[in-house]
């Protein structure tokens, strides 16, 4: 397998990624990354679990400090423009999206009311919400409905202020078959609208739904480009023979 080439952006960058390293004592979590993401396209991050995805993510919205390199949101640095960048971006957290003793009412007012949305505006997403879920799940506390329903709250609630450029970390883990595909069915709706879409994921049957795929390994881009070029190239007969091959060819690099 040859080493992987980056793709060359078709459309200007919403993100860009230089050298980027995040370190942990000895420890090198993500290992000078290099890539960019598209106006309007949706990244698929793939890798399994421990492969620097979510310190990648956090870095980017700046909730993890820089080691070293270099992040740009739309023309705006990351270490200098954070404030400016985080009023037009969504981070929907793997592990910490809504607080568990809250309903759904409660986490969407409380995060709403943190992004600055005004009450009316509040009101009617509460509005819009109840439509396609019932109203006696949202007033149960997020730690009693299932997870396919606390997955469509939490990138509601994302969504609330209308952000630009989205970041979802995991969304569809924990949740079935159906959810998952359910799931991406929303993403693509919010691409429609425009939106850059950033998303990780280790289940590698939601690669093909990408645009792009980037395939992470102990902190190193291993492979990135679209998905069918990437099977045609490499004469993988499905994305998980493509990432093992991806995998083995780091692993003896």
């Amino acid at each position: 397998m040859k080493a992987p080439q980056p793709d060359e952006p078709s459309m200007e960058s919403a993100i860009r990624v230089e050298n980027l390293t995040k370190q942990f004592g000895r420890f090198t979590a993500v290992n000078h990354i290099n890539f960019s993401v598209n106006r309007g396209e949706i990244m698929g991050f793939l890798g399994p679990n421990g492969a620097g995805k979510t310190t990648t993510l956090k870095m980017i919205t700046g909730l993890l400090k820089i080691t070293s390199g270099d992040i740009w949101i739309k023309e705006y640095d990351v270490k200098k423009d954070l404030k400016r960048i985080k009023s037009f971006i969504g981070y929907m957290s793997q592990k910490f999206s809504l607080y568990p003793l809250l309903n759904s009412y409660e986490n969407m007012e409380f995060f709403a009311g943190v992004s600055g949305l005004p009450a009316g505006e509040i009101q009617k997403k509460k509005s819009q919400i109840s439509q396609t879920i019932p109203e006696k799940i949202l007033k149960q506390k997020v730690m009693d409905i299932p997870p396919g329903i606390k997955q469509r709250v939490a990138l509601f609630t994302c969504l609330m202020p209308d952000p630009e450029i989205l970041f979802l970390d995991e969304p569809t883990s924990g949740v079935d078959p159906e959810m998952r595909r359910d799931f991406w069915m929303n993403i693509y709706e919010l691409k429609k609208e425009g939106k850059t879409i950033l998303v990780t994921t280790h289940n590698l049957d939601e690669a093909e739904y990408a645009d792009r795929v980037l395939i992470i390994h102990k902190g190193n881009i291993a492979l990135q480009g679209e998905p069918l070029n990437l099977l045609d190239a490499y004469q993988a007969p499905s994305m998980e023979n493509l990432f093992k091959q991806a995998i083995d060819s780091h692993e003896t690099n």
